[in-house]
Order: C-alpha cells, then sequence, then structure tokens
C-alpha cells in the first residue's frame, strides 16, 4: 500500500526560495517535505545555470547557482527535510479534518495543515523527442527521468542526449544494465568534463556503446520497446533496447497547479503582503510564481517572503502555541534546533 507521509508543511519546488522555506519553518519547530519533479535541489539554479554567477545574494559577492544551492542545503540541514525528488504534484485534495493532501505523479501521498508553492515559473517538463507514437511506450518501455534503478536492472538501455543528465545516468546505469548504449547527433557534449571522460574510458573498455547518430523511431509493439532506429554516417540501424531514456533538456509549464483552485494573474498567483497566502486559505506563495504589487522577482525577494509566511504557517500549525520573535543571536532555542548550542 502507498504510504501517506505526514508533516506541518508541504513545500512545492526545492529551488531556492522553497529551501529557506525550510530554514525559516524549523526555526520556529516545523517539518518540511518538499516535492519537486527534478532529480535534484536548487531549481532553476542549479539545473539551468550551476555555474553562472549571481551577485546579489546578501553577503556573497558572487556566488554561482549551485554554490548557492550547497550552502542552503548545508544551512537547512539541522531541519532534516524529506525530498520526494523526480515527481509532479498532481492532485490537491481537503480532508475533512482540515489539512490537505497532495498526491503525486508517482504515487506519493503527504498531508499537513498547511502549503507553500514554490515553484517558480511552474513545473519542469521535459522536451521530449520528435518520435510517432512515443506515447504508448511512455511508462512502460520510454522515460524522461530515473526514478527506480532498479527498473532498468538487467536491460538493454538506450540513453539520447549530451547533457549532465545523459551523462550522469550513463555512468550510473553501466553496472546495473545488462548494456548501455549512449546515443548523441554529436561527437561533443555540454556536461561536466570528467563526465564525458569517463563515459568515453567506459566505451574503449567496451563497457558501453557510444554512437553518434539521428534519433529516427522506436520498434517493437508498444508498449514494449525492442530496439531504437538511428541514422548514423554509415546508414541506419536499429539498437537493441528495453528501455529508452531521452534527455533532450527541459521546458518550464504551470502544470497541475493550475488545476488546484487559486487564483491566478496571467500565470502567477497573487498573494497578500502581510502573509503571502493565497486565494485560498492554509496555502501561500513564495518566490517568483507569486503576484503582488512592487513585486521583484529576485531570490533575496522570496527569502523575505518565505520569512513572513512561515510567521502566518505557526499560526495554522500551531494554533494552540504563542508565537515568540525570537533571534539566532541570542535564543537558546533556536541556537539548539540549529545544533550550535
Amino acid at each position: 500500500m502507498t504510504q501517506t507521509h505526514k508533516t506541518d508543511v508541504i513545500i512545492i519546488g526545492a529551488g531556492p526560495c522553497g529551501l529557506f522555506t525550510v530554514f525559516e519553518l524549523g526555526l520556529l519547530g516545523l517539518s518540511a517535505h518538499l516535492i519537486d519533479i527534478l532529480d535534484k535541489p536548487g531549481g532553476q539554479c542549479a539545473e539551468l545555470y550551476p555555474e553562472k554567477p549571481i551577485y546579489d545574494i546578501p553577503a556573497w559577492p558572487v556566488i554561482s547557482g549551485q554554490g548557492l544551492t550547497d550552502r542552503l542545503m548545508e544551512q537547512i540541514a539541522p531541519f532534516s527535510p524529506v525530498f520526494h525528488f523526480g515527481e509532479m504534484a498532481e492532485s490537491l485534495e481537503k480532508l475533512p479534518d482540515g489539512t490537505w493532501r497532495i498526491s503525486t505523479d508517482a504515487g506519493t501521498t503527504v498531508d499537513a495543515p498547511v502549503i507553500v508553492l514554490a515553484a517558480g515559473g511552474g513545473s519542469f517538463v521535459p522536451k521530449k523527442p520528435t518520435i510517432e507514437n512515443i506515447g504508448a511506450y511512455e511508462g512502460e518501455s520510454v522515460f524522461y527521468a530515473v526514478r527506480k534503478m532498479d527498473a532498468f536492472r538487467g536491460k538493454r538501455v538506450v540513453i539520447a542526449g549530451g547533457g549532465d543528465s545523459a551523462l550522469d545516468w550513463t555512468l550510473n546505469l553501466q553496472p546495473v544494465a545488462e548494456r548501455v548504449t549512449l546515443l548523441h547527433h554529436r561527437d561533443g557534449f555540454r556536461a561536466a568534463p570528467h563526465s564525458v571522460a569517463r563515459m568515453k574510458e567506459l566505451a574503449s573498455e567496451g563497457k558501453i556503446d557510444f554512437v553518434v547518430g539521428k534519433l529516427n523511431s522506436l520498434a517493437g509493439d508498444a508498449p514494449r520497446l525492442s530496439g531504437v532506429s538511428i541514422t548514423t554516417e554509415k546508414g541506419s540501424e536499429i539498437l537493441p533496447a528495453d528501455r529508452f531514456l531521452a534527455f533532450f533538456g527541459l521546458t518550464m509549464k504551470l502544470g497541475p497547479i493550475a488545476n488546484f483552485g487559486l487564483n491566478f494573474a496571467e500565470n502567477l498567483i497573487p498573494v497578500d503582503t502581510e502573509k503571502f497566502e493565497t486565494s485560498v486559505p492554509g496555502i501561500f506563495a513564495v518566490g517568483d510564481i507569486n503576484f503582488y504589487p512592487g513585486k521583484l522577482k529576485l531570490i533575496l525577494s522570496g527569502f523575505h517572503e518565505a520569512a513572513l509566511m512561515s510567521q502566518a504557517a505557526f499560526r495554522i500549525c500551531r494554533p494552540n502555541e504563542k508565537l515568540r520573535f525570537q533571534y539566532t543571536t541570542s535564543s537558546t532555542q533556536l541556537q539548539q534546533r540549529l545544533k550550535v548550542a
């Protein structure tokens, strides 16, 4: 049976604003689960510009997108947040006791009194290759992310793409799969040099196959895959395959959040500037996904929003407790929560 998790706050989005929300909630003794369609934290910072310098984070004259993500993960470690990576928040339900239930496309359910939308411009969704009838294979033989490595154990896997995800999973699945073939349209990559070097080393050792070619179609009676048809400089051929992984990048869409019953203004969620609460009580929005007069789409603005929102979240999650404003520099309680006392 599917396990239902219970927490104080469900955060949809694990970008910088979602991560800092964990920190502000943690100072108040509130627990959090985070749901993100990506397979790692950091949102756009980590996925789209991990090495791009950011100059407007307080106390950091310059920091990279990945560096900021790493520092935020270090900062929230004392609060032990639970991450559900590679999952999309698919449905929202109000339970009889007044709490919310979020269900994901991976079958995960999480219950909490408070939901925080920190999804930036929406959900990252994969760019799919333009192959006829590819949808008939999806979920059984064709995938755009790896959620469980065991699904590829002992299988013939063809991976298409030239970025970090394609290279990373080529390396990670090599010890698990019967055979891994990496397909790319050129002998050049947009991935970490050490990953490319390791891939080519495995190919030279005969432990994987690297093929330069163009993707044409899928073979086999859907949804069961038998091969991937490609064209190389030598002509057409079929790569034997039981599983096909396509890593052609990501695009932004609002996704199922659009069906959560919230008010929207041009794909943004209007909020108040006291609590950053949406039109639905108990559901808040911080970061680039929200809108209010004077809104600035800056990471530091999202951090400020997370701090005020957390105060309101406490009052919902702990209605019988008094909220005391404290400083981390002088409060023993906060320092204990931070594990620095």
